[in-house]
């Protein structure tokens, strides 16, 4: 018997070695000639941990989790030593209780691979992403997990959880009885206790099959040799064999050295539940819809990108709670960039079949961006604040042709250091501006700044005529228009009369734009005084005569009339100007 323990011994020293450093037997092709990185034994003592690495690596990333929602995550570069202090986990003590431990390693990625990988990832090329991955070796996460428990402040033992094939517990080392071969179906009307701890009189309760030993599993080892049938070998495995590892259940992939599945001690009731519909309960045994998450705050979701497949790191989470449903940018610092508050209203913002976003409405109308309202105050409004008081709130509009010249409107701060309060409606390249109704100009402003306005223009004050004073530079002159209860147009000038008589021709433009009616000819006399009269009057001339006996002379005339069309022009209406 003791020849036998021994080799038995002997054998579970061997195994431990090859285990040690074969933890990760398959390792991806980097896609060159460097070593695969391999994560030895752990090792633990009372106050730290180590992980002993090798080969070629970026960096390793380590992740722990434990009692009263504890998470810890830092990052180690290739040729520095993985290793955890008790003090590391923060300043204050932490709890006492398991904690489990992950090891993911981060491949070295060439620029070049990045760079191909970035170029598929803005064309939505997931195919090609998925080829350049697959030949630089990134298309699938190497890592290692397991957990080590803490008490009094101190580590207490550990354990890997990847327990390969070939592996020896503890229980191997026990004694066994002969085997037993039976060539013939074993039909047991009863219970059956399987272990080195299973006693005479076993009291089963109603267990049908108890396994009953400090290491228990359950081994399914395919040893299928035909061709295209399927070998993997499964375990089910209970609790970690090492001192302060985790108290847990796995399914585990023997055959790959992997372990998918896992359930720690402790796990509240119905933590996963799938109900005869096939719908999944998180924390709740009635899920409602085809996934159902329960907790008592803020149930969410986590989206975490590592760099392990060549593309920069990124982390989001989904969340909701009575505040509201958000997603945090968890990388950039936890900032919320999207949230809903509770009772916003049904199509708050709604995306139609051909992309048109409707504020309010679940029907854009026909616009890329659709607002419907019919509340009072500022609704349909559209609104730009720039909390910083030395910029601006600025709205652009344009196209991608000229997206450094858009048509703008902006408003300048209060305390803007220049432009205080100042508002300004522009265009940034030298096209004109124009304003329209019913798709017909009204008004264009030229490069030049030259307003046109083809309809009649309506002002509450004065029209001012303005201009740097000639005199002094420092002021301005201003003139104001003419107002009167009609349309006018005039024209002025000197004339001589001959022999008693003057013709004046009057400009076409003159005669063009003016009624035939209600013109007036005004004459002042120059030099002297003489009578002088309207022998004839029209918008294309005027005939202008001295009285009988009475000399020649010279004489200044203003001719007025009504601009045409304006004839009608109605002077006193109902009030329609604004307040």
């Amino acid at each position: 018997m003791t020849q036998t323990r021994a080799r038995v011994f002997g054998l579970f020293f061997i195994l431990t070695l090859v285990l040690s450093v074969a933890a990760f037997a398959a390792k991806p092709n980097t896609g060159s000639d460097a070593t695969p990185a391999t994560i030895g034994e752990i090792s633990i003592s009372a106050s730290a941990i180590q992980w002993p690495a090798s080969g070629t690596y970026d960096r390793l990333v380590l992740t722990v989790s434990g009692p009263e929602n504890f998470s810890f995550s830092r990052e180690f570069e290739s040729g520095r030593v993985v290793s955890l202090r008790v003090q590391d986990l923060g300043a204050k003590m932490p709890a006492d209780g398991s904690y489990t431990w992950e090891l993911r390693v981060v491949p070295r990625v060439s620029a070049d691979v990045k760079r191909r990988l970035a170029e598929a990832r803005q064309k939505d090329d997931e195919a090609g992403a998925a080829r350049i991955q697959a030949q630089a070796g990134l298309n699938h996460v190497i890592s290692e997990s397991g957990s080590f428990t803490i008490g009094g402040g101190m580590f207490v033992g550990g354990g890997s959880e990847a327990e390969g094939p070939g592996s020896v517990s503890a229980s191997a080392l026990k004694p066994k009885p002969l085997d037993q071969v039976y060539a013939d179906d074993i039909i047991v009307q009863g219970s059956a206790c399987i272990g080195l701890d299973c006693v005479n009189n076993e009291s089963f309760g109603f267990d049908t099959i108890r396994m009953k030993e400090n290491n228990t599993r359950i081994k399914f080892e395919d040893t299928s040799t035909g061709a295209g049938f399927p070998t993997t070998d499964w375990q089910l495995t209970a609790n970690d064999s090492a001192s302060g590892g985790a108290s847990k259940f796995s399914i585990e992939d023997i055959t790959g050295a992997k372990v998918p599945f896992t359930i720690t001690a402790g796990a509240a009731t119905n933590s996963i539940f799938v109900d005869s519909t096939g719908r999944l309960g998180l924390r709740t045994s009635t899920p409602v819809l085809d996934i159902h998450v329960s907790t008592g705050n803020t149930p969410a979701m986590r989206l975490e990108q590592t760099s392990a497949a060549g593309f920069t790191a990124q982390t989001w989470d989904v969340a909701g709670n009575e505040a509201n449903f958000f997603v945090r940018d968890v990388t950039g610092g936890s900032r919320l960039p999207f949230r809903i508050r509770p009772g916003a209203p049904t199509s708050s913002i709604d995306i139609a079949a051909d992309g048109d976003v409707g504020i309010g409405t679940a029907s854009p109308w026909g616009p890329k961006l659709a607002i419907t309202g019919s509340d009072g105050g500022f609704f349909n409004a559209i609104g730009a604040i720039n909390t910083n008081t030395a910029g601006s709130a600025f709205i652009y509009l344009g196209e991608a042709a000229n997206a450094t010249t858009p048509v703008f409107i902006q408003h300048y701060g209060s305390t803007h250091a220049t432009k205080a309060n100042f508002f300004e409606i522009g265009q940034a390249n030298a096209a004109p501006m124009t304003f329209l109704t019913n798709s017909v100009e009204r008004m264009r402003i030229d490069s030049g700044g030259a307003v046109t306005i083809s309809g009649n223009l309506t002002v509450t004050g004065v029209k001012n005529f303005a201009m740097v004073d000639p005199g002094d530079s420092k002021k301005a002159i201003y003139y104001a228009a003419l107002e009167g209860p009609e349309a006018g147009t005039y024209f002025r000038g000197t004339a001589k009369t001959v022999n008693g008589e003057a013709v004046i021709e009057l400009p076409g433009s003159f005669a063009r734009v003016t009624e035939r009616e209600r013109m007036t000819v005004q004459l002042t006399a120059v030099g002297s005084w003489s009578q002088v009269y309207v022998a004839e009057k029209s918008p294309e001339r005027l005939v202008i005569r001295v009285a009988k006996d009475s000399p020649d002379l010279e004489f200044d005339y203003l001719v007025q009339g009504v601009r045409k069309g304006y004839l009608d022009y109605v002077v006193e209406r109902e009030n329609k100007l604004p307040n």
